[in-house]
């Protein structure tokens, strides 16, 4: 059987979640009509503190809704973005062609921009430049190797976008990761925040679904634009009800895949030709450098599904490997002793 660290988005609902959804309320959502969305929506104002939710079919339509929500359909402005963001690199160019807003990347360190980079590139009114609209972090980070946005950083860039009347949104799809490896509760990252995504759909086992986090008034409006991308949903409650769980049964265990992921950082170190620095794996992504193997990425992944371990690629010689439920400490042996055997047979 082969042991999968592609992503997190690769879990499967549970058992209680299958059974959840076959006997879910249901309603029109459009019309707010639909109970069990109602209730997915009030629970995860008491995870986040923010006054409103709702909920979207993925992360992405997510984030866009919150550009657009923020950007009020201005097009022309500038969204300041970490230069390895979801936001900019993953989400098939949306805040470009569907919101009128240009990214402008900041390069951070281990996924945190400064916040005096993030004061130095906020555009002053200029007929030649894009205002800038919307300052977004992203936390955990992804390309960063899952990394945590430290409480103080958010705090400081917080400072920043209140001096220049700018709202920030977070991101969050792997929140409730960030806050484990943080020991705090969501509501805690959240705070620094005028709106946020978080996905039900990674690690914490839902099939579908996101949920945009704000006040009321910026809620309202979100509901405008989940219609306008085709997000308006009907009786959706058999969702909602596996987001339900996802939020009460599956968030008190993500510390476990944080360590897990930490173990196979620790056991990849050791290995000839592979690069990388365990003690910056703080959540669930473990991104290595390959290229003293002699192989570039692709390769490696290739040959290593060979020994019935998947990875993804994250670059030329970058490769990720991911924890979530369906892998246990002993999957986590069984891949390093895969790639230690690859590397032997290699030789």
């Amino acid at each position: 059987m082969k042991i999968d660290l592609r992503s997190d988005t690769i879990t499967k609902p549970t058992e209680s979640m299958r059974a959840a959804m076959a006997r879910a309320e249901v309603g029109d959502d459009v019309f707010r009509e639909d109970p069990t969305i109602n209730r997915l929506e009030e629970l995860a104002t008491e995870y986040t503190g923010m006054e409103a939710a709702l909920f979207v079919p993925s992360g992405t339509m997510s984030n866009l809704i919150a550009i657009l929500t923020h950007t009020h359909g201005l097009r022309c402005g500038e969204i300041i973005c970490e230069a390895r963001s979801h936001v900019r690199l993953n989400e098939a160019g949306g805040m470009s062609a569907l919101a009128g807003m240009m990214p402008c990347p900041i390069e951070g360190v281990h996924g945190a921009m400064s916040p005096e980079d993030v004061r130095s590139n906020i555009r002053t009114s200029d007929i030649h430049h894009p205002d800038t609209a919307l300052i977004c972090l992203e936390n955990s980070h992804n390309y960063a190797g899952g990394a945590v946005l430290p409480l103080q950083n958010m705090a400081a860039i917080r400072a920043v976008a209140d001096e220049h009347h700018l709202p920030m949104h977070l991101d969050g799809a792997r929140v409730f990761n960030a806050a484990a490896a943080l020991n705090v509760p969501v509501r805690e990252i959240a705070r620094y925040f005028d709106s946020m995504t978080f996905c039900l759909s990674k690690g914490l086992s839902a099939p579908v679904g996101a949920v945009l986090n704000g006040s009321a008034a910026f809620i309202d409006r979100a509901r405008r634009y989940r219609k306008l991308l085709g997000g308006g949903m009907r009786q959706a409650g058999v969702l909602a009800a596996a987001g339900i769980l996802a939020l009460t049964e599956m968030t008190g265990r993500l510390a476990e895949d944080n360590y897990n992921a930490r173990i196979l950082a620790e056991g990849l170190a050791e290995l000839p030709g592979i690069v990388i620095r365990p003690e910056e794996v703080e959540t669930n992504i473990v991104i290595f450098d390959v290229k003293g193997t002699g192989m570039d990425a692709d390769a490696f992944a290739g040959r290593l599904a060979g020994y019935d371990v998947l990875a993804s690629v994250t670059g030329p010689y970058s490769v990720r490997f991911v924890t979530q439920r369906h892998v246990s400490p002993a999957d986590v042996q069984a891949a390093l002793s895969a790639v230690s055997r690859m590397l032997k047979d290699l030789a």
